[in-house]
């Protein structure tokens, strides 16, 4: 993975690949200073598992904004559920075959320079009916996903601007 900021538009551009479905993946950026960035993040999907449900979690000095101003979306995913304390999303509806890149675009407000987010897949399993999948989406999206072991990396950012 790697990055790069334009301090100017204070916009985090973020691109790479994802090649397992039994970790969750934790992000470490050096940002040139604290406050607030627009994240447009795109990764592939490596693994052979289709995702229908992607999380961000942030860490405990960085939110997710949540206003009339920012962008909060995903071209894969067609809806978003965020938690009150604007720590968690989850984009849902929709999904990331094997192979296909996601795109995500949301603003993160953080009172450091090193802002660490975790990122959670949810792939169906395979011998669950479709109710079951349901079911456990929907838990999922309300009650956020379970951690797993995580991979971490700190992904290099170039500075423009």
């Amino acid at each position: 993975m790697a990055g790069v900021a334009d301090v100017a538009r204070r916009v985090l551009m973020i691109t790479g690949a994802i090649d397992t479905t039994d970790h969750d993946v934790s992000v470490t950026v050096n940002l040139p200073a604290p406050g607030r960035w627009q994240i447009i993040k795109s990764e592939t999907n490596l693994t052979d598992k289709t995702w229908v449900a992607m999380q961000v979690t942030t860490d405990e000095d960085s939110t997710i904004v949540n206003d009339a101003d920012t962008m909060l979306m995903s071209r894969q995913f067609s809806k978003t559920f965020m938690t009150p304390d604007q720590r968690r999303v989850t984009f849902y509806d929709g999904e990331v075959r094997p192979g296909e890149a996601v795109l995500k675009v949301y603003t993160l407000e953080t009172s450091g320079t090193n802002p660490a987010y975790a990122y959670s897949r949810y792939s169906p399993i395979a011998t669950d009916s479709a109710e079951k999948s349901a079911e456990t989406l929907d838990g999922l999206i309300t009650n956020g996903m379970p951690q797993r072991q995580v991979v971490e990396l700190i992904v290099p950012v170039t500075i423009v601007g």
